[in-house]
């Protein structure tokens, strides 16, 4: 019965660390907003005494309550055909199958390897095909190719599913687990089996990994003395960037600023804040509102480089969570329009809590993230003020009528 009782000390670990709000302690560079760059690797600790302080009820309720799983537990263990089972397995297994059952797509678990795989800090260089991904559904989802990545070269599309990996079938993989097998060594080729859009056409890719370098920034002047910025991820450097390429740009007196987010998956908190300041001078940008409705509002940072010059955002299907938010409060502060397409609509808070004894973590949706205006961000995402998608033919011809359509937007100003 010692193995029920040190089982039993980490199920009820759990149960209380499920309820315990704090910190984010990482994030993955897949389409998340991260509350704090400076908390990307400080764990939060959390003192257990008794499962009654864990669960609504005291311990005989709680000991009820579980009495199915221990019969189970010792049926698996009695019966089984293949033994020994793998405890660990089952205790993992036994998490993900609770966070599972809440029934939102950005809860779950992560086991140890998915948990140090997320809570990477957001490099501007790794190696694999270039494509941020989502992998909060079914299976590991493209959001967007970088630019100028072997997944773009390849063709790799926003909204494409991975459904098969160097022929092994994913079906029923957290997708997490299957990003592993994605990444990889540069000049290493890995196999994708692609599902796309409604018709659910099955495609064969084969996508040489490279090493990928990725300045969260760039900036240059276009013709008609119009300034460009783009940024894809909101990482450690990127405000630094952001205001180099601000200063060095607004030497020549543009005639107006164009803000490229689309593809930009999302990233840190504080970044996101930081970055909205140089274009909003002063007010509430952001409020994070929990389940109780209590409402955390979030600042501009005074000193912004460029709150004055005209100005418009670019965003597509593949802007998500930190973008969306920098989007979304300057659109509400009628500082500047929107072009492009629907944003992909990530504006959930999830809580990183990793778990004793080095058993990976739990990821739980604590509150919502809304715009200065108070609008709905999740599943959502933002309607561009201008509305124009790019179709196939454009991108076969070299065209981007988003980018003209922000040009003209400037040149009318």
């Amino acid at each position: 019965m010692n193995e029920h009782k040190t089982l039993k000390i980490i199920i009820a670990v759990v149960i209380g660390l499920v309820l315990v709000s704090g910190s984010f302690s990482g994030g993955v560079l897949v389409g998340w907003l991260l509350p704090d760059k400076t908390k990307i690797e400080a764990p939060i600790t959390t003192t257990q005494s008794s499962p009654s302080s864990t669960a609504q009820g005291n311990s005989s309720d709680v000991e009820t309550l579980f009495k199915p799983f221990w019969e189970a537990w010792d049926l698996v263990h009695q019966q089984y055909v293949d033994q020994p089972v793998n405890d660990e397995k089952m205790m993992q297994g036994a998490i993900k199958g609770m966070m599972d059952s809440l029934g939102d797509e950005h809860t779950g678990y992560m086991d140890p390897q998915t948990y140090v795989q997320a809570t990477r800090p957001l490099d501007e260089s790794y190696e694999g095909i270039g494509a941020y991904v989502d992998v909060s559904g079914d299976y590991l989802t493209v959001i967007s190719p970088m630019p100028g990545s072997p997944a773009e070269a390849a063709g790799l599309r926003p909204g494409d599913m991975i459904i098969k990996i160097d022929g092994k079938d994913m079906t029923g993989i957290d997708p997490s687990i299957a990003l592993q097998s994605v990444l990889g060594p540069a000049n290493t080729t890995v196999n994708l089996t692609i599902q796309r859009g409604e018709n659910k056409e099955i495609l064969e890719f084969a996508i040489t990994r490279a090493k990928i370098d990725l300045p969260s920034v760039s900036g240059k002047m276009l013709d008609n003395n119009i300034a460009y910025i783009a940024i894809s991820t909101f990482g450690d450097n990127t405000t630094n960037l952001l205001k180099q390429n601000l200063q060095e740009l607004l030497k020549n007196n543009p005639k107006g600023l164009i803000l490229d987010l689309r593809y930009n998956s999302g990233g840190y908190l504080t970044t996101a804040i930081e970055v909205i300041s140089q274009f909003i001078p002063s007010g509430v940008v952001m409020y994070e509102q929990s389940g109780d409705g209590a409402e955390t509002s979030y600042e501009a940072i005074p000193g912004g480089l460029a709150t004055e010059i005209p100005l418009v955002v670019l965003v597509n299907e593949g802007s998500a969570s930190a973008s969306e938010i920098t989007a979304g409060a300057i659109q509400d502060f009628g500082r500047a329009s929107l072009v492009g397409v629907t944003t992909y609509g990530k504006g959930s808070v999830q809580n990183w809590i990793p778990l004793s004894d080095n058993e990976g973590a739990v990821r739980i949706t604590i509150a919502r993230w809304l715009t200065p205006k108070h609008r709905q961000i999740n599943k959502v995402g933002l309607t561009p003020d201008y509305v124009v998608p790019i179709t196939d033919d454009d991108i076969k011809a070299g065209k981007d009528p988003q980018l003209d359509k922000a040009i003209e937007l400037i040149l009318q100003q």
